[in-house]
């Protein structure tokens, strides 16, 4: 599976960008995506997560963001509102078969970051 996270871009605060995640591979439906974000000087965190019928949020973007897929289009989706400075980050995507959702280093795949910048 090869995945090309796109999307970023500079907003201002309360603003929004929507992410996606298109990914390479038949079988894409039968994989876990993942966003994960990493700012400057920090650690690689996790965002949102979707299987095939849930999805899972860091509690700093719930509310805020919606992770969404489109298995016809083998692209996942992360809808970012209101977002803010904190918010930050070059965005990468990940897929798994079997991921603990939080966890990055149970992805098998991942894709080239995006970078977002919220101006205050």
């Amino acid at each position: 599976v090869q995945l090309q996270a796109s999307g970023g871009g500079l907003v201002q605060a309360g603003g929004s960008l929507r992410l996606s995640c298109a990914a390479s591979g038949r079988t894409f439906s039968s994989y876990a995506v993942g966003w994960f974000r990493q700012a400057p000087g920090k650690e690689r965190e996790f965002v949102a997560a979707i299987s095939w019928s849930d999805t899972y949020y860091a509690d700093s973007v719930k509310g805020r963001f919606t992770i969404s897929r489109d298995n016809a289009k083998n692209t996942v989706y992360l809808q970012m509102n209101s977002l803010k400075p904190e918010d930050t980050a070059v965005y990468y995507c990940a897929a798994g078969r079997l991921p603990t959702m939080g966890l990055e280093s149970t992805y098998e795949y991942w894709g080239q970051g995006t970078q977002v910048t919220v101006s205050s």
